[in-house]
């Protein structure tokens, strides 16, 4: 019995153990991808639910209605949690995303975060965040740039996902089968090459991001001096124009006043021989 008992005990230490481990890898989670898996279940639950008819049971109309708000707090947080330099990212988008479904999720993620409709306290933050992002998407000269920046990126992933394959013999047997560019494609629609092109691409566009602010800084900091210096300048040119301009107002007294001085001079100087300015020569010493 008591070897019984031992051995019904190892299933539950295992069952707690994977229960840790799992609660220690969803820590280390990455938040947007748990706002992510959080939300594709979400999403599983309300497409089961679509198939009750709420009217039947108030209990499961009360359900629905909380699933519903559930949803529409989980889209504040992922739009708050978004990488801001991104707009494809705050509206919850595929990098190459065409047009047509930029629009669609603009409207769907617009109706599940509006203030009016949604109960959290930031629904209208993440509001104005999405439609920034929108605004940024429908500005053609902008999306050009952010869409250069991500096929750069997109192709280092590639590129580094190739080198890594060579070493992979699980890959190298897929491409001796299908072929190296048709493995490539496969992989290209998986979400771990989107995360990869995600993660890299946050730190490529936090890169350019902080470049571009440390030039803005520089740039205001030269106009500031240049500002500076031409305001010293200014001044200096208004301060020799004062000067000159003095000097010039002062001109007749100073004639005059010369004028009085010689007159003196002269005057002191009769009787004697004068000479200019009513000053003597000093006698010369006649050698002996």
């Amino acid at each position: 019995m008591a070897v019984d008992a031992g051995r019904s005990d190892v299933p539950d230490i295992k069952i707690n153990v994977e229960a840790e481990d799992r609660e220690a890898e969803e820590e280390k989670e990455d938040p947007l991808v748990k706002a992510k898996r959080e939300q594709e279940e979400l999403e599983q639950a309300l497409e089961a639910a679509r198939d009750v008819n709420p009217n039947d049971d108030p209990a499961m109309k009360a359900f629905y209605a909380d699933m519903k708000e559930v949803d529409r707090e989980n889209q504040v947080n992922r739009v708050l949690g978004a990488f801001k330099l991104n707009p494809y990212e705050m509206l919850g988008l595929r990098f190459d995303a065409p047009d047509e479904d930029i629009s669609r999720m603009y409207r769907k993620v617009s109706l599940a975060v509006h203030p009016d409709k949604c109960s959290h306290p930031r629904a209208k933050d993440a509001f104005e965040i999405i439609g920034h992002a929108q605004k940024e998407l429908q500005d053609p000269e902008k999306k050009q740039r952010l869409d250069f920046v991500l096929q750069q990126v997109k192709d280092s992933v590639i590129s580094d996902w190739k080198k890594a394959a060579k070493d992979d013999p699980a890959s190298q047997l897929a491409v001796a089968v299908d072929g190296l560019e048709a493995v490539v494609q496969k992989w290209l629609a998986t979400d771990e090459f989107h995360d990869a092109w995600k993660m890299k691409a946050r730190d490529v566009l936090a890169k350019t991001e902080w470049r571009r602010r440390k030039m803005a800084k520089r740039l205001e900091e030269e106009t500031e001096r240049a500002k500076e210096e031409s305001k010293k300048r200014k001044e200096e040119i208004k301060q020799a124009r004062d000067e000159e301009k003095k000097w010039e107002t002062t001109r007749d007294d100073r004639v005059g006043n010369w004028r009085d001085f010689m007159k003196k001079k002269k005057k002191k100087s009769r009787g004697g021989s004068a000479v200019l300015g009513g000053l003597k020569p000093p006698k010369s010493k006649i050698a002996k």
